[in-house]
């Protein structure tokens, strides 16, 4: 009931909009009333091995199923025979995994192999390959092919030395001599006998030690400072000893938890090194769904362990020598839910938490451990049993849509407010808690619904969403006493803030919202109240000489604000997001001219009035 009277309110001034003149409201600052400071890790990310997040996302990998999960010609697979050769899959000391492809001409001389289709190059652009072959007696010759129009004799060609009896790398590099969607692959031998292909592998030369280098220079920009991963409900089936070692080597597994093929190339070591190239902190989920405490200290040993460790030295060996001092680490995932590998009553995972836990701690003194949280009757449960048994607590949630834009814009701050009510009631009433400072990691929030756009679970995002981002920092800053961190779900394609298709990137409104702030709002939250239907907050720098104010106007009509508390400034630099149609569902896509981005200005106040934009995100930021 204590929200009625909004509601009634925002509706009865909705339809009042068109007859009267700019609404105008006033905003109050009280520079001298602040909150702890904003923890820069609320502008986290969190990527998944889901979808096209790391394959097709930040991965250049630009091949289907590289190591042949499903039988070549199968309906499930990318690869078919070529000129419909003789096909086995041979399960007789496979090149990795279950099988490996065997082409056969048993009967005369012919053309044999393997092809994938629908590869999209870019004229002009280098790419580079391999493949691991292997021929027997009779094979004349091995090459690849690459067909790049519709015209199959349109092609460019390589030829290699045939060796028999063994595996051997063949590698190629091919300069695009077009723009096409395409792009045909054949791996080929002709003669008679058997042709195999182990593995095979096609990126962009350009490539960024693996990955995409357009997908990264957003990420650049983006600049979270810290990364979860590998899930999410994924690691509650992985297995993270299947992602180190030889990449071609490493087996391809069905997701435990999604659709599609895990390739396992990008496991540990891949993930450090995105850390590394993008200056981020690494925030590593652990297995506690089919896993066990053994596997998982081993996982914390290899990360963590120095090189005279078990563990530690495999990593050594793999060409780490230097342990890479991970603090962050997550005692699994949502293990409250029945769609969780591994869920359990919670009164069972008070004990496998704090079994893990004790173990961790034992192994390393100085990482910070994330408990599984959700408000609710698990929290109940929960914390009483395994406060002494965490640093922090993780929670998530998600949202959908509402077709009205300024309830779509609360539905984020408002379970933001939600959980943190919640944990304040906690800490109130759970003497288990007294003493403790155990915060809230958020580690995965966002939108989620509409079609799937961008593979799994790939949904768009449009301007609203963008205000309801916003406004969602706004509430971490409003309750930054209990946030350790925020982690947005899931970076790249699925409901990333980053979208991608086979040949370029581009930035979602949510990304543009969520880089904006991390570079120009403040890190001191001051009290900001202003009774409006738009979502306000002020921040000052932590020495306080600057003052940023965050304005989301979910109107679609321009609202004059009158700002008291600005201080002696008047003047200061401007930064805008909407849509230049006042649409709330515009959009951003890949490969399509940006449309929606971030605008800066100077601005002046006028006295101490400002109009903001209907539809908008703004910061002004004074000194």
């Amino acid at each position: 009931m204590k929200h009625l009277w909004w509601v009634v309110f925002v509706c009865v001034f909705c339809v009042s909009l068109s007859a009267a003149e700019t609404p105008k409201f006033t905003v109050k600052i009280e520079r001298e009333n602040k909150g702890e400071p904003l923890t820069p890790l609320i502008y986290g990310q969190f990527i998944e091995h889901l979808g096209r997040c790391i394959y097709g996302g930040i991965w250049a990998e630009m091949l289907e199923d590289r190591k042949f999960y499903y039988p070549v010609g199968d309906k499930e697979s990318p690869w078919y025979p070529i000129y419909d050769c003789k096909m086995n899959m041979n399960k007789t000391g496979a090149f990795v995994g279950a099988h490996t492809p065997e082409s056969i001409a048993d009967a005369e001389a012919r053309w044999l192999g393997v092809a994938q289709k629908n590869l999209a190059i870019q004229k002009s652009r280098q790419y580079v390959g391999y493949a691991w072959v292997k021929a027997t007696e009779g094979i004349e010759k091995v090459e690849v092919h690459f067909h790049w129009s519709t015209k199959h004799d349109d092609f460019t060609q390589f030829q290699y030395p045939v060796k028999i009896g063994e595996y051997y790398k063949i590698e190629f590099e091919f300069e695009a001599p077009v723009d096409f969607e395409n792009l045909e692959l054949e791996i080929a031998a002709f003669g008679k006998g058997s042709f195999f292909v182990g593995t095979v592998s096609l990126m962009p030369a350009d490539n960024v030690h693996g990955m995409r280098k357009d997908t990264l220079a957003l990420l650049k920009e983006l600049d979270s400072p810290i990364y979860r991963w590998p899930g999410g409900n994924f690691v509650s089936g992985y297995d993270w000893k299947d992602g180190i070692g030889d990449r071609d080597k490493r087996p391809p597994r069905k997701n435990p938890a999604w659709t599609g093929v895990e390739h396992n190339d990008f496991g540990v070591n891949e993930f450090m090194l995105f850390c590394k190239t993008l200056g981020t902190e690494p925030y590593i989920a652990v297995n506690t769904g089919d896993g066990n405490v053994e596997n998982a200290v081993a996982e914390l040993q290899y990360v963590n362990g120095s090189a005279d460790t078990k563990w530690g030295k495999l990593r050594a060996e793999q060409g780490h020598p230097q342990p890479y001092g991970v603090k962050w680490w997550g005692i699994g995932n949502e293990m409250y839910g029945n769609w969780q590998i591994g869920h359990m009553p919670v009164e069972k995972y008070v004990e496998k938490n704090n079994t893990f836990v004790d173990a961790f701690r034992k192994e390393d003194k100085n990482v910070r451990l994330i408990a599984v949280g959700a408000v609710g009757k698990w929290d109940e449960a929960f914390l009483p049993g395994a406060a002494d048994h965490m640093d922090d607590i993780s929670e998530h949630f998600y949202v959908q849509e509402k077709e009205d834009v300024v309830q779509h814009m609360n539905l984020v701050p408002n379970s933001i407010r939600h959980i943190a009510d919640a944990h304040r009631k906690y800490r109130k009433e759970m003497p288990q808690l007294a003493g403790k400072d155990i915060r809230i990691a958020m580690d995965e929030w966002n939108y989620w619904y509409g079609p799937h756009l961008f593979g799994e679970l790939g949904t768009r995002y449009f301007m609203k969403d963008a205000l309801g981002i916003a406004a969602g920092v706004h509430q971490y800053a409003k309750d930054s006493d209990l946030f350790v961190m925020a982690n947005y779900a899931q970076t790249v394609n699925v409901i990333g803030c980053i979208k991608t298709n086979k040949t370029s990137a581009q930035f979602e409104t949510t990304g543009l919202v969520l880089m904006l702030y991390r570079k120009e709002f403040g890190s001191i939250p001051v009290a900001t109240t202003c009774d409006s239907p738009l979502n306000i907050q002020a921040a000052t720098s932590e020495d306080g000489k600057t003052l940023t104010l965050g304005i989301v106007n979910p109107l679609s009509t321009p609202v004059e604000l009158t700002l008291t508390g600005m201080g002696t400034a008047k003047s200061g630099q401007k930064f805008e997001i909407r849509d230049p149609q006042n649409d709330p569902k515009g959009f951003n896509d890949p490969g399509q001219t940006q449309r929606i981005k971030i605008e800066q200005s100077d601005f002046t106040l006028n006295g101490d009035r400002i109009t903001v934009e209907p539809l908008s995100v703004t910061l002004l930021k004074t000194e």
